[in-house]
């Protein structure tokens, strides 16, 4: 990355001149009344200043000085930054409309198929026709519904799993465990296939390169006129080569569908359903689905459900072990619902409420996608008196605002009671606490998610005590993050369990 940019400097002076010309716009912005923000340099303005390692923690840092609403540019993107609950419900919901396209990347567009996707497709009329489909054909509430056997059963193999390990008194690797948990029930539900532990796993790493990729920094991105520089970049090829082997696993998927001798499945997976629009003639779907429209939405269903879920556990368990007696009412709580049935089911988990209220503060104090994912508004316009030009890139540090200390009381504080005496939900109605998003843009399967979240978080709590390993204390925790889109634990959460001997 260092040397990349580097090389990038050296050449920008060669194209100067035609740079120039392209950034007569930039100029303009200076007759704007644009929000404060950090004084850049020319032409790569203020990608100097940022640590992408941590870009949420980054741009809340440079919020402190220059507000809730700050303006950045980085090459020649005009970027807004929003920090503030008030601010958040402004472009979300107030200004939705203004503020719900999405900006084009180089990784999105290749991996997406150019953005055929519901998460990075820009807001047209092709993007409202897929949100239908999947809000109407994938993740309404019966779907949802539908697949909670395949939920249960393999939360119930993840804790068998565990239990024979703390038979054996040994840490159990918990993000290891979730992850496989979550990309299994993903592959069951939406491919109705269920792989095996190794293939799971090297299905794993993919994703994980994905990540990679996705984070990675393109010329073309931030100085387009200079977007030929990306075919010496090494990350290009690294995104060209995932993306024919993602390519490649799609396509052998989808012929596994399609084979007229394929035995019936029980029950119709997530592909099955995209399948039959696609070849319905009668359907009213004025969307055209393709097959690159399929493998859109299972990349949007691979990411969103795989690595969020996962990771809203193991935040969670990990700000449970620094927090002992929230610990132990959430443990509390479950035993008592749950009672000696031996498992906790999903209508167990509805009853759950001080567990609900440890996960809404664990996704208020690190939301998975802490970011969330980029706007670009797309006409002029103004806010809170200032100008924001057509086309800027707008980031909502959905983690700064859980920080906001004019919508939360002791904002560092993990404190789960301050969810009990309120009705304050993470649905995209309360803008202090915005993990899935909100308004038009908001996660369609948020439901989906949640339920996987619940019940496995349930289970764990039910069944096992849960120390640290080595004699640590748990606040000796390490609770440093791994950069991405989605962010992670830096180091897996590796702890000890035991079975609780009375359930």
């Amino acid at each position: 990355m260092a040397l990349f940019f580097f090389f990038l400097i050296l050449v920008l002076p060669i194209f100067l001149f035609s740079l120039l010309s392209k950034h007569r716009t930039s100029k303009s912005n200076l007759l704007l009344h644009l929000p404060p923000g950090p004084k850049g340099l020319p032409l790569i303005g203020n990608l100097h200043q940022l640590d992408y390692s941590a870009l949420h923690s980054c741009l809340w840092q440079l919020a402190q000085k220059y507000g809730p609403l700050m303006s950045l540019r980085l090459g020649s993107k005009q970027v807004l930054v929003v920090s503030s609950a008030k601010l958040a419900e402004e472009i979300m919901k107030t200004h939705d409309l203004l503020f719900c396209s999405r900006p084009a990347l180089l990784a999105n567009q290749k991996l997406n198929y150019n953005c055929l996707n519901i998460s990075f497709a820009p807001y047209n009329n092709h993007w409202r026709e897929m949100r239908k489909i999947c809000i109407v054909h994938l993740f309404n509430s019966n779907r949802v519904h539908s697949f909670q056997p395949i939920r249960e059963f393999e939360v119930s193999q993840m804790i068998h799993n565990i239990s024979e390990t703390a038979l054996a008194s040994k840490p159990v690797n918990l993000s290891e465990a979730m992850t496989f948990l979550t990309s299994t029930i993903i592959c069951r539900v939406a491919l109705g296939k269920k792989y095996e532990e190794e293939e799971v796993r090297r299905f794993h790493e993919m994703f994980k390169e994905i990540q990679a990729v996705f984070a990675g920094f393109y010329v073309s991105d931030y100085f387009p006129s200079l977007g030929f520089i990306d075919k010496f970049n090494p990350l290009t090829h690294r995104l060209e080569k995932i993306f024919k082997v993602l390519d490649s696993f799609y396509e052998e998927i989808l012929q596994e569908h399609l084979d007229p001798n394929r035995l019936k499945p029980e029950q119709e997976d997530i592909l099955d359903v995209l399948i039959q629009i696609l070849k319905d003639s009668s359907s009213k779907s004025k969307a055209h689905l393709t097959f690159d429209h399929i493998k859109a939405v299972l990349m949007d269903v691979f990411l969103a459900g795989t690595e969020t879920s996962a990771g809203t556990v193991i935040w969670a368990m990990s700000y449970l072990m620094k927090n002992p007696s929230a610990m132990q009412k959430a443990q509390e709580e479950v035993r008592r619902t749950v009672g000696e049935k031996g498992f906790a089911n999903e209508e167990d988990t509805q009853k759950l409420e001080y567990m609900k209220a440890v996960i809404k503060e664990t996704l208020r104090l690190q939301p998975v996608v802490p970011l969330l994912l980029p706007r670009e508004s797309s006409q002029n316009c103004r806010l809170e008196g200032y100008d924001i030009p057509c086309k800027t890139v707008v980031y909502v540090n959905a983690w700064a605002i859980g920080k906001d200390p004019q919508v939360w009381e002791n904002p560092e504080e993990f404190c789960p009671e301050r969810f009990m005496a309120n009705s304050i939900d993470l649905k995209g109605n309360d803008f202090g606490l915005i993990p899935f998003g909100a308004g038009r843009r908001i996660c369609p399967g948020i439901y989906m998610g949640l339920s996987t979240v619940e019940l496995s978080l349930a289970n764990l709590l039910y069944k096992f005590d849960w120390e640290m390993p080595d004699e640590m204390k748990g606040q000796d925790l390490d609770m440093e993050v791994q950069p991405g889109i989605t962010v992670h634990r830096r180091n897996a959460l590796c702890l000890m369990p035991t079975n609780t001997s009375d359930l």
